[in-house]
């Protein structure tokens, strides 16, 4: 009986998450197929700005033949990091009337934009590599299993982050604007514009301390046939991120009284 009525109370949480992932996308995206297209323009248009800039004062890609696949494993893993840190961190507010409803809980609502993001960007970098390879300016990850496996660990470290904002910004809502300036070097310190590898050590062991890096430096070992990163430590993001979410998850129930 008991586990039957565990297997009904999931079964009513997944159709609540699945209704709230609805919610959200018509709230983020609107009712028009448009909407959710221009999801897919927006970081296409960043790397395609980036690679023409760079193109025209003939820059060289730092690594491999493509300029376009260098910027896009930096640029697209930290766009899908900071998409989650920074959208999750509104998530309670957002949903504050949805909340008076005995059967929606805060972690669902974090769950469902969680979700949401993960899915968005997994389609949009599903079709920008497609768009690559099918001009000629990428060929098929050499370990498509590092791939996806940096991708997970990017969606971790982003929902860690992103839960702990949540709470620091349901408690003083000014922390939106001090956590946009603290994240903003990340598009300097993330390895998006050269290897890491190849600086001098001393700019390496400091580097080395921002897992968004790691993150990079994982995508782009999965990616490449033979790249060798000296920097990669996979297990420090994951440990970041999985620190991060459990503090943010019990943030979250500590002051949950607090917040409203």
């Amino acid at each position: 009986m008991k586990l039957i009525a565990t297997s009904e109370l999931l079964s009513l949480q997944l159709r609540v998450i699945a209704s709230l992932i609805l919610r959200e996308t018509r709230a983020t995206f609107g009712t028009s197929a448009f909407g959710y297209i221009w999801a897919v323009i927006t970081p296409t248009a960043s790397v395609g700005l980036l690679v023409f800039l760079f193109s025209i004062i003939g820059r060289q890609p730092p690594f491999g033949s493509s300029l376009a696949l260098f910027f896009a494993t930096g640029i697209l893993v930290l766009q899908f990091f900071n998409e989650l840190s920074g959208k999750l961190t509104t998530v309670f507010d957002a949903n504050r009337a949805l909340l008076t409803y005995p059967i929606i809980k805060d972690v669902d609502t974090l769950i469902a934009r969680a979700m949401l993001i993960g899915l968005t960007y997994a389609l949009i970098m599903a079709v920008f590599y497609t768009g690559l390879i099918v001009l000629g300016l990428a060929s098929l990850p050499t370990q498509p299993d590092q791939v996806l496996m940096a991708f997970l660990a990017a969606f971790l470290l982003g929902a860690g982050l992103g839960s702990v904002n949540a709470v620091i910004f349901s408690l003083w809502d000014t922390w939106a604007q001090i956590e946009k300036i603290l994240t903003r070097p990340l598009f300097f310190i993330s390895g998006i514009f050269y290897v890491p590898s190849q600086l001098p050590v001393q700019a390496r062991e400091i580097l080395q301390w921002n897992p968004v890096l790691h993150l990079v430096e994982w995508f782009r070992y999965g990616y490449y046939p033979n790249y060798d990163s000296m920097i990669l430590n996979i297990w420090y993001p994951v440990s970041i991120g999985t620190a991060l979410l459990l503090l943010g998850l019990s943030g979250e129930r500590l002051f949950r009284r607090a917040r409203f």
